[in-house]
């Protein structure tokens, strides 16, 4: 039997990258469309070093890495395949911490499993080669000619439903702009209702519950597939939501911004939705594996947050999903995820004529990192060993 790698090293590396005509709205949160605005973000490569030469990779951020310097010492000389002792111990240690920092550690150990395995993520998984259907998810609603009414939405949606995508997201209107909310739910669901599956994101922005209820009610005017993140509760209040579905018929898609399996699961036992929310982003690849199977359990579907390799792995192992998240998309725009991968890409055109995308086949997550452009835009190093 091989000898196990032993972590003996954790790399951080922060980058910039510009994203050509976009920019935020109206409290600098959401990402809208800006003609001829550069917008600069960041992001960061979390790399876990070991003993055999293998390296776990995973593209996060720094505010996600913060609490890397409370655990960082305990990882150093631990063996990288024992991903369930890890993710118990630093779970418990980062209780007080929103468990931040637990899902990119949790990954990148994931891909050491796989390259010391040559196998894919999936695989490990149990999983097979499918395609996953995606639903086009949008920027939010702008003021400045991109997703700036209801029928650009309805124009959009109907040029995603031409370019194959099977759904399509709405992330609405920040402001709390009930009746505009509203109008762009008619809107969409009038022109492609009955071709593709539609779903409802204002990501918490609505101010009250009474609005929530009046969103809640357009989208069962137009049947979509689901709603989720209503209003200004942040998505959390387990009475709230099982008050919203007894006066809603659209299902409820919650515990985005709840984190680990045992809240997920209260939410779902509260009757407080109807699918649950995966974060690989937030819970790792060990966490969201545990809550698709409590969730498989119930009866119930996971629906993934987010676009990525790792959320492709996980979605392809799994029989309780639906849809992958492409975005964030917009009528002006190719897409909102910085180039650093030489064999992946995810974007308005990175589904095939059919709507869906497959998950990477090489070991581990199976992708590869230009570690030109991100040395090129490096803006910040940290070393631990």
């Amino acid at each position: 039997m091989a000898a196990r790698p032993i972590i003996t090293g954790i790399e951080l590396t922060e980058f910039e990258y510009t994203l050509q005509d976009f920019g935020v709205d109206y409290n600098g949160f959401n990402l809208v469309y800006q003609a001829g605005n550069a917008l600069t973000r960041r992001s960061a490569i979390l790399q876990v070093h070991t003993d055999q030469g293998l390296t776990g990779e995973y593209l996060t951020s720094m505010v996600q890495l913060a609490t890397l310097p409370m655990f960082a010492s305990y990882l150093i000389g631990m063996n990288a395949l024992e991903r369930e002792r890890i993710y118990q111990d630093v779970k418990r240690a980062l209780r007080q911490m929103a468990r931040l920092g637990l899902s990119c550690i949790d990954v990148a150990l994931w891909d050491i499993a796989g390259k010391f395995y040559e196998a894919p993520i999936y695989e490990l998984l149990g999983g097979h080669i499918r395609p996953l259907k995606c639903y086009a998810s949008t920027t939010h609603g702008d003021h400045n000619g991109g997703l700036d009414s209801p029928a650009a939405y309805a124009d959009f949606a109907e040029a995603c439903l031409a370019r194959g995508y099977p759904a399509f997201k709405i992330h609405g209107w920040g402001g709390s702009l009930v009746d505009l909310e509203i109008a762009t739910i008619h809107a969409v669901g009038q022109r492609v209702g009955g071709r593709m599956d539609l779903m409802l994101d204002p990501a918490c922005e609505l101010d009250t519950f009474a609005d929530a209820v009046k969103v809640g009610r357009a989208c069962d005017d137009e049947r979509f597939y689901w709603v989720e993140d209503l209003y200004k509760d942040g998505g959390i209040s387990q009475f709230a939501h099982r008050k919203l579905r007894q006066l809603i018929r659209t299902p409820l898609l919650q515990t985005e911004h709840v984190r680990t399996l045992e809240p997920h699961v209260d939410f779902a036992l509260a009757d407080a939705t109807d699918f649950l929310r995966g974060d690989v982003g937030y819970d790792g690849i060990t966490g969201v594996m545990k809550l698709a199977h409590a969730a498989e359990g119930l009866g119930l579907d996971i629906e993934m947050h987010g676009p990525g390799p790792a959320q492709r792995h996980v979605m392809t192992s799994l029989r309780n999903t639906n849809y992958y998240e492409m975005g964030l998309l917009n009528p002006g725009n190719a897409g909102t995820n910085p180039p650093i991968y030489r064999n992946y890409a995810d974007g308005m055109d990175a589904v095939d004529d059919k709507g869906c995308v497959f998950a990477p086949q090489g070991p581990g997550l199976g992708v590869e990192l230009d570690w030109d452009y991100i040395r090129g835009h490096t803006t910040g190093h940290v070393a631990y060993s």
